[in-house]
């Protein structure tokens, strides 16, 4: 004889299985809004030091410029940077003390110029020219159609102050990174009148 067993069939859940899936939706609904607002702060943070590196990168680019663009009035004669004698200390050889009379080492300028040009002169690419007011820093470094920080509530600007306390031979620069109005970072360094050493060429 064969013997015949019936299962029954099951159509539905538990009332135990349904307790534990209504928790497990609502943990997810619940921390949902939780984890947007991480991802979203994670990818401004990350906006926000790429802006930082942008300033960096701007200051770094400015100081490879000339210190004035009158150092190059005896362009003429070399492509060197010139020192510009600010002091009245450059002798009839051009030379400032600690400069020494070798070739291809720093001079003054052959006009021996004490004025220097702090406005904005755009006929040589120095110092004067990296300063700017409040522009969109991503306009210049990562993304020229300025659509970096686009959709994210944030938009950084760099503004580019140069200085040049008490007439000396230094150049002060500061980037300064702001958010809406409110500083991120500022970013300083120097330049300073020492004109430009070629290099040594062996000739054979």
């Amino acid at each position: 004889m064969v013997r015949r067993e019936q299962f029954m069939q099951r159509y539905a859940f538990t009332m135990i299985e349904l307790i534990f899936a209504i928790v497990i939706i609502s943990i997810a609904v619940i921390s949902l809004p939780t984890i947007t607002d991480t991802n979203s702060r994670g990818i401004e943070n990350g906006i926000m030091q790429e802006a930082v590196f942008a300033g960096s990168a701007e200051l770094n680019s400015a100081t490879s410029n000339y210190w004035d663009s009158r150092s190059m009035e005896d362009n003429n004669v070399s492509n060197l940077e010139r020192v510009i004698d600010i002091n009245s200390n450059c002798d009839n050889n051009r030379l400032k003390p600690g400069h020494i009379n070798q070739p291809f080492h720093r001079r003054c300028l052959d006009s021996n110029t004490t004025t220097v040009n702090d406005i904005n002169d755009t006929t040589f690419p120095n110092l004067n020219n990296a300063a700017h007011l409040s522009e969109d820093i991503f306009e210049h470094y990562g993304d020229v159609d300025n659509n970096v920080s686009a959709g994210y509530k944030n938009t950084y600007q760099s503004t580019v102050t140069v200085t040049r306390p008490n007439n000396s031979n230094v150049k002060t620069l500061a980037v300064t990174v702001t958010n809406g109005g409110t500083n991120i970072i500022i970013l300083r360094t120097q330049s300073t009148n020492i004109g430009e050493v070629d290099y040594f060429k062996r000739r054979f």
